[in-house]
């Protein structure tokens, strides 16, 4: 087996159905799978698609939702492809992504993931696609919207182009085009993670192995992730800020004095709080 596609589905039938028939529209000169993980989805999901792709696809249902990293994990474990693709169930993949992508992991073999360049529905970038590791300097220009013209402190890469092939730190977890090898080497997702930042984890831990990662921005998906504006789920804010310590906790922590660190963990919890609090105000869409 050539290629492993995993998608986790949690009560997306329509979405997670667009995301597998995008793959099937084309032909590949590689063999491949897709495995679906069925996250406890408590509407009828699971079946729906169960029905619909029958032999095609392979299903593996969690009795329980322990978040994205562990959906993820259950399928990297029986995946049998010499890569592997993580792929988000609200994304469409276009024509000759998968292919190139592919050829080129063929040619270069010292890297270990590839991303593409992933638009949003309206056209726009979705800038997750390709950054810098975070760190204490870089997020505090980030998460406060302080405009810098140093490289060092450009976490969403904004200075370079977009349609072109580079090394970068770190990718996205809507589409991560593995060598199964680097994984191996790198290790599963860490479910420590709910959901956020297990990407960004397993970059670093990738890059940390000695692999390069790539952003092949010549090829393209789609992400219809939700807009900024709609009213966001209590839960989903947690864990984005609960992402944050835990990486830096993970990779920061032990090389920054105690203030430091009391100072960011202080900081990730002012600002988890104080956007709890934003969000009640905001309408849903």
């Amino acid at each position: 087996m050539d290629l492993s596609v995993v998608i986790v589905n949690y009560q997306t039938f329509e979405l997670t159905r667009n995301t597998i028939n995008s793959i099937f529209e084309y032909s590949y000169p590689f063999s491949y799978e897709i495995l679906v993980v069925d996250n406890a989805s408590t509407d009828d999901s699971l079946s729906k698609l169960q029905d619909y792709f029958k032999d095609k696809v392979t299903f593996i249902a969690s009795k329980e939702n322990n978040g994205f990293a562990a959906g993820n994990n259950q399928a990297l474990r029986i995946a049998k492809g010499r890569y592997v693709l993580l792929l988000n169930s609200d994304t469409i993949v276009w024509e000759n992504t998968l292919e190139d992508i592919y050829n080129y992991m063929e040619k270069h073999t010292d890297v270990g993931a590839s991303g593409c360049r992933v638009l949003l529905e309206n056209g726009d970038l979705d800038k997750a696609c390709k950054r810098s590791f975070p760190n204490v300097k870089n997020s505090f220009f980030r998460l406060f919207h302080i405009p810098t013209n140093s490289k060092d402190d450009n976490y969403n890469l904004d200075d370079l182009p977009d349609d072109e092939i580079y090394e970068i730190d770190c990718l996205t977890g809507a589409f991560m085009f593995m060598r199964a090898e680097a994984l191996n080497e790198a290790g599963l997702l860490d479910e420590t993670f709910f959901m956020y930042g297990e990407d960004i984890d397993l970059c670093y831990r990738i890059k940390k192995a000695g692999w390069k990662i790539i952003y092949y921005g010549e090829s393209k998906i789609t992400h219809l992730k939700g807009a900024s504006s709609k009213k966001q789920k209590n839960k989903l804010i947690y864990e984005f800020y609960r992402a944050m310590y835990i990486y830096y906790k993970k990779h920061h922590a032990s090389e920054s004095s105690f203030l430091v660190n009391i100072v960011v963990y202080i900081g990730i919890a002012v600002l988890c709080i104080l956007k709890l609090f934003l969000n009640l105000f905001k309408k849903k869409s």
